[in-house]
């Protein structure tokens, strides 16, 4: 029963230890999103498309702490796909060339766009800005 309860408690705190720096991480990719997207004439991500947390706080059933873990959850996971679309927009703007191989994770919609690998001659005339 003690045993049970320390493990809670741990996996609690280490649970919840990356909110700082996913909120550090938030802030900076929005001062990111919001000044340079204008500048590339990028379209901005609706940040509410991604992240919702007040849905699962009206639920009675649920406890506050159960709550909390529930707001903490929705915004780390719509954070991320948040910052995913921000750097998916700016990967087809700054740099749209295909990878050598299929990646694990899933590649964006515009990925089919990309200059193919290894295709000097076709990156050579693509207008996109490069670094």
């Amino acid at each position: 029963m003690i045993l049970q309860a320390i493990k809670k408690v741990v996996s609690t705190i280490l649970i919840f230890l990356p909110l700082p720096f996913i909120l550090i991480l938030d802030i900076f990719a929005e001062i990111y999103h919001y000044t340079c997207f204008p500048l590339y004439g990028i379209q901005k991500v609706n940040r509410k498309d991604y992240i919702e947390i007040r849905d699962r706080s009206r639920l009675k059933y649920l406890s506050f702490w159960w709550k909390i873990g529930c707001m903490y959850c929705w915004y780390a996971n719509g954070f991320t796909a948040y910052a995913k679309e921000i750097a998916n927009r700016t990967e087809a703007y700054r740099c749209a060339i295909m990878h050598e191989r299929k990646l694990k994770w899933e590649e964006h919609q515009t990925v089919h766009h990309f200059v193919p690998y290894g295709d000097e001659e076709k990156y050579k005339k693509n207008p996109k800005e490069t670094i």
